[in-house]
């Protein structure tokens, strides 16, 4: 059955055309998706396979199945224990459960509701040294007793290769089975799976390097030293080398090796060995709205809620105009440089200067990372508590002020505004505005922190000097917990909170794809990212000019440190600059993109992958044109956007809520929106990493 390797995407809302692709045979395949986060969220990669379910349940049925760790409290949360369809796999685990081990079968209540196999570690943990002699007797890796991690890693594998080999026995030629494994934890299912012969067919995606992650947390000059590190040395030194092992054999056992982004695969290709045969990036399931207007909404509905906490957390301070206020926001991990708030910090310490000096925007900023805290701090909840009091005593006043006036109007008589509030209303005014008086800054942080003096953003907030003062221009706000609209101090989700800001910065160093800025682009919201980033690649690829749509790329590759701050405090002066206009209009050119983020479109990567893999397993029945190029689309620059981004942005800075009668930019949405959906170029090229081809960062 010959297959096209040609990348066809489904037309999504009209914008992107579509082209034929010849689609896999799956009433005679049988589809496992193999990861540690299936049903348990722990990182990123929980967010891949959850928002990549739908349309892998749309494609593949009940021939679809998600395997990974049991964990007794997610799967009474998250699952519908139910009965699989296919005998074949309820004799597989039955095999697996006479001999001890615990296997659990359900659906996964997320969109598509896959299905779901989920293995006791706890109950088959007895046969753990068993299982590392034939680890160590398959591919001498060997594991430390003490990394309870890599132990289980070891268990999880062991159980799915025998679950396979039961299945593989059961079906027979049948249907072929194909397994996809994510990430180093998944790695001994695919070593034990091709050592013992099984006949399936087998892809392992990694989603970022385990030693690059650790190099760059330790600040190496990474990416300008890829092919001078020892890599067995590096592994070693940080008690990681039996890891490693285990990524790297992976790796090579698989039949299709694949990464996220180009950047990954460069990095794996000299830190594993392997050139990636296909690059997989992360989508999102991309809900559009039926009326353009209505996106922007949301965002001022949330920006609303946002506001009213600024009120509370400024009071006594609040002597800047939120009209003239922007909120911009980092969030993530806590991996100070990896996330890039090291240059983050210091470019907010410069913008601080130029809006003092230039312009009479503020700016407040928000470091959304999870850190060691006790409980909100006294100041930041008396805050709130405060503007509450404010707030009731305003409307308690309005109320008395509004029936005095009506019953004057009903009389014919235009009231006397001094005696329509008497003594007490006063009174009450007055002791409220007494109550917003405070003898302290406001908090940089929401939190009691546990390591307050060696905690990283804290101590580079001291060295720069921004403590929330009457003169700075720049605030910052660190609420080192994930958000939750039950929180007491700020009741938001992060949809919500991220749809509320203006911008999203996210200037990591070390971003393998990155969801944050991905997030931002699908609701609208511009955001800086850098060409060390998945999605800054991604984008630079796709793109002509991601700037214009809001998307905008600090060069972290090519440049100094300095260099990079420079260009990233330049990119978030300008956009201060912008006039209330030219903001709204750039939302809806970000949200223009989102398509390009569809897991309709970038699901056609894993497509792919799994085509290759079936030509490898399988060469008599699948085949493959091996020359055939993947493919992609471009976006040309906005059809209003004029050559010279002069015209753009304005050279003067002015006020947001002023507007320009003879502003230079004409502009109307759905003619450019038509306009740019004909100008989008026909399919390229998307770059690879051929066998047999060197691959460095130039090829980028």
């Amino acid at each position: 059955m010959p297959l096209s390797r040609s990348l066809s995407m489904t037309s999504l809302s009209g914008v992107l055309p579509a082209w034929e692709e010849a689609e896999l045979p799956v009433e005679d395949l049988l589809l496992f998706e193999v990861a540690w986060e299936v049903t348990n969220k722990v990182g990123g990669i929980y967010t891949v396979i959850q928002t990549k379910a739908k349309i892998t349940v749309d494609e593949w049925g009940e021939n679809y199945y998600m395997m990974g760790p049991y964990f007794e409290h997610n799967f009474k949360t998250q699952v519908e224990a139910c009965e699989p369809p296919n005998p074949a796999i309820r004799k597989a685990m039955d095999a697996l459960i006479h001999n001890g081990c615990q296997v659990h079968f359900g659906r996964w209540l997320i969109e598509g509701s896959p299905f779901v196999i989920l293995f006791d570690i706890g109950s088959a943990a007895w046969n753990l040294d068993r299982w590392k002699g034939d680890l160590w007797e398959t591919c001498r890796i060997g594991l430390p007793y003490h990394d309870r991690e890599a132990n289980d890693s070891l268990i999880l594998g062991s159980l799915i290769a025998w679950f396979f080999k039961e299945l593989t026995d059961q079906l027979g030629d049948k249907l072929n089975v194909i397994g996809h494994f994510h990430e180093w934890q998944a790695g001994p299912g695919v070593i034990l799976s091709r050592s013992r012969k099984i006949p399936m067919a087998t892809v392992f995606t990694t989603h970022a390097t385990l030693l690059g992650r650790y190099l760059c947390a330790g600040n190496a000059d990474f990416y300008n030293n890829l092919d001078k590190f020892d890599i067995d040395k590096e592994a070693g030194e940080r008690q990681i080398y039996h890891r490693y092992c285990l990524e790297r054999a992976a790796v090579h056992c698989a039949h299709v090796f694949t990464t996220v982004s180009q950047i990954t695969a460069v990095e794996a290709s000299h830190m594993l060995h392997r050139k990636p045969d296909v690059v997989t990036p992360n989508g999102l399931n991309v809900k559009k709205f039926s009326a353009m207007h209505e996106f922007q909404n949301l965002h001022s509905t949330s920006k609303a809620r946002i506001q009213e906490f600024v009120r509370g957390h400024f009071y006594g301070h609040l002597d800047f105009n939120l009209e003239k206020t922007l909120f911009f926001f980092i969030a993530g991990r806590y991996e100070f440089s990896n996330k890039g708030a090291d240059i983050f910090l210091e470019s907010l310490s410069r913008l601080n200067y130029l809006l003092r000096v230039r312009n009479d925007m503020t700016v407040v900023v928000f470091f959304i990372m999870p850190a060691k805290t006790n409980n909100f701090n006294v100041e930041s909840l008396k805050g709130q508590a405060v503007r509450k009091q404010l707030w009731d005593t305003a409307h308690t006043v309005k109320e008395k002020f509004g029936k005095k006036l009506y019953d004057a109007l009903l009389k014919g008589q235009i009231p006397d505004m001094n005696s329509i509030l008497d003594r007490d209303d006063f009174t009450i005014m007055k002791r409220a505005i007494y109550a917003t008086q405070r003898h302290s800054l406001p908090p940089v942080t929401t939190h009691n922190m546990l390591d307050d003096s060696t905690d990283p953003i804290l101590s580079n907030v001291r060295r720069i000097g921004l403590f929330n003062s009457r003169n700075d221009r720049v605030k910052i706000i660190f609420h080192p917990e994930f958000l939750s609209s039950t929180s007491p101090l700020l009741p938001m989700d992060y949809e919500d909170f991220v749809r509320g800001c203006n911008l999203g910065v996210f200037p990591s160093y070390y971003e393998p794809w990155g969801y944050t800025p991905g997030e931002c682009t699908v609701m609208g919201i511009p955001s800086v990212t850098t060409n060390l980033s998945g999605f800054g690649c991604f984008m630079e690829e796709h793109v002509s000019d991601p700037a214009a749509y809001g998307v905008y790329i600090v060069d972290r590759r090519f440049r100094s440190p300095e260099e990079s701050c420079k260009q990233l405090t330049q990119f978030m002066f300008s956009f201060c600059q912008q006039s209330l206009r030219q903001r709204i209009i750039q939302r809806n050119r970000t949200e223009r993109l989102s398509d390009l983020l569809d897991w309709k479109y970038l699901g056609r990567f894993y497509i792919h992958a799994r085509h290759l893999a079936l030509n490898r397993a399988f060469p008599d029945k699948f085949k493959i044109d091996p020359m055939a190029p993947l493919k992609g689309f471009r976006y040309p620059r906005p059809y209003s956007v004029p050559p010279s981004p002069s015209a753009s942005i304005h050279s003067t800075p002015h006020h947001s809520d002023v507007e320009d009668d003879d502003d230079d930019e004409p502009y109307d949405e759905d003619e450019e929106a038509e306009r740019d959906r004909l100008n989008i170029k026909a399919p390229f090229v998307l770059a690879t990493c051929p066998s047999g081809s060197s691959c460095s960062l130039s090829c980028l």
